[in-house]
């Protein structure tokens, strides 16, 4: 993190204890007190507690099961994927097994099950979005997905992650009950969907084609006041046979109003095409 100021450092620790924080919430306030089981090793570490409730005064600590399971595949992953990713998970599961060993035994959903898959999908999705969000995993079964990916790279990792937490939902049902599947099946889908957002979000833009008489014009002016590179293409239409320039710019969603305003301003028979770039990495946007 050399290359980042101080104020992007801060941001990344912050969305880091906030995102664990939020995550480690939905499994032990949230997830547990329900006994619904959603994958990862937080719901090994349920199944975990539970088995060991008759052994030890509440079972073993949610924390300290994902922290046990993590250690084995943090020294794997040091060899395979090098020790930058494991810097950064391992600040990640540090803070996610210290959450759920230092927040209090409360139950948000009062055992309702259509409650508890809500709101655990939400609350769980936002804490995984937000780690998400900086280049950084909890470790758990991202981890291992990732890891066997490089055995068998036909495979993705979120289909290798699915079949893992496919794996630990069906063998917790002989403990809670069938009916967990289903709900575990809906909050992970509103989960995946939560961390979606806000990770894509992070990185949304838009990406503009405009076709022009006044190209020049609007370039330098996009150049001055956007401060965003453009690029002219040659382009010819087919009915006409008629040569113009079209303008190629990948513009913030902020910014999409103001290069309307430009482009109408310089040329208002101009034929522009807005779309969506899901993710953009680079000068200006997301590194």
């Amino acid at each position: 993190m050399s290359h980042l100021t101080e104020k992007e450092v801060f941001n990344r620790f912050f969305r880091i204890i906030l995102g664990t924080g939020l995550l480690a919430f939905s499994v032990k306030c949230v997830y547990d007190p329900c006994g619904l089981v959603i994958g990862g090793f937080s719901g090994i570490a349920i199944i975990v507690r539970k088995l060991t409730q008759g052994i030890i005064d509440g079972g073993i600590p949610l924390g300290i099961t994902t922290f046990l399971l993590n250690v084995p595949f943090f020294i794997i992953s040091w060899f395979k994927m090098g020790k930058a990713f494991v810097k950064r998970t391992v600040v990640a599961t540090f803070f996610l097994s210290t959450w759920l060993m230092i927040l209090p035994e409360y139950s948000l959903t009062e055992k309702d099950y259509m409650l508890t898959a809500i709101a655990g999908g939400f609350i769980g999705g936002a804490g995984i979005g937000m780690v998400l969000s900086v280049g950084t995993t909890t470790g758990g079964t991202d981890m291992v997905a990732t890891l066997v990916q490089q055995k068998i790279p036909y495979i993705s990792v979120a289909q290798l992650m699915i079949a893992v937490d496919g794996l630990i939902v069906l063998s917790s049902s002989w403990l809670f009950g069938v009916f967990s599947i289903i709900y575990a099946g809906i909050s992970l889908f509103i989960q995946g969907k939560v961390s979606d957002a806000l990770v894509l979000g992070v990185h949304f833009a838009k990406s503009v084609f405009i076709i022009t008489n006044n190209p020049k014009e609007i370039s330098e002016i996009v150049l001055e006041k956007l401060n965003r590179g453009i690029t002219s293409i040659e382009v010819m239409g087919e009915y006409t046979k008629e040569k113009k320039k079209m303008l190629y710019c990948v513009v913030s969603k902020k910014e999409i109003i103001k290069l309307k305003q430009i482009v109408n301003q310089c040329d208002n028979r101009a034929f522009v095409i807005v779309t969506e770039a899901k993710e953009v990495v680079g000068e200006g946007f997301y590194h």
